[in-house]
């Protein structure tokens, strides 16, 4: 990326706008900002990590009100490598959020970097991989059902390369967690403790507590264990 320095301050000051006023629109329900976006504690988190993971290339799925893409943006803005590539994955920011989100991203001056795909991530990572596309992370925050998250989860550890991360947004949801449950358990992915060490503890289904983001190291070299490996999760 050129002009560094200036490509920052222009995200700086867009993320700070989004978290003093809000979205410029929502798709309708009051309080739906609040509900949906990522706080900007975590953002700060996630940004952080990819700066010290050095990351080039980000996937992310799910994009709403941008809070996380441009956390990421500004992680890649900064890290400054030669060919830096978002590819964001929302199917329902057209229709349902009216492109909320990616006009704030190109408000930052973000649309030079990022790629918006507007189909289900079970359509668009298969075609990034497909394609040969090799990320150094990923940020999971689309559809919280467990066989669309475990799906996601099954591609993108094809896509991240051996040792990248994967973080997860929402880990707190039982269906989410439990899904990344068996790749901890049988695929050899490791939580990366400190990334989001003094995280606020919030409230889940059922009043119970847990992170909200965990982020996963993916093994280096990858692997395929024997089905008679299986470890029930």
């Amino acid at each position: 990326m050129t002009n560094t320095g200036e490509c920052l301050t222009r995200v700086r000051e867009v993320r700070r706008r989004l978290t003093r006023e809000g979205p410029p629109r929502t798709r309708g329900p009051e309080g739906d900002f609040e509900t949906v976006t990522v706080p900007e504690k975590h953002c700060d988190q996630l940004r952080d990590l990819m700066i010290s993971e050095g990351a080039e290339k980000v996937v992310e799925v799910g994009l709403a009100y941008a809070s996380s893409a441009l956390a990421i943006g500004e992680a890649l803005a900064t890290v400054n490598r030669p060919l830096p590539r978002h590819v964001v994955i929302d199917p329902f920011q057209e229709r349902e959020y009216c492109n909320a989100g990616w006009d704030l991203l190109r408000s930052a001056g973000l649309d030079s970097i990022a790629t918006l795909m507007l189909t289900p991530s079970s359509i668009a990572l298969p075609g990034l991989l497909s394609e040969g596309f090799v990320a150094d992370a990923a940020f999971v925050d689309g559809s919280h059902r467990f066989h669309e998250v475990f799906v996601d989860l099954y591609y993108l550890r094809k896509i991240v390369r051996p040792g990248g991360l994967i973080v997860i947004d929402d880990d707190w949801w039982p269906s989410v967690h439990m899904a990344v449950q068996y790749y901890e358990r049988n695929l050899g992915w490791t939580v990366v403790s400190d990334a989001f060490s003094g995280e606020t503890i919030g409230l889940g289904p059922q009043g119970k507590q847990g992170a909200r983001c965990k982020a996963y190291r993916l093994p280096d070299p990858t692997f395929e264990p024997s089905f008679e490996d299986f470890r029930a999760f």
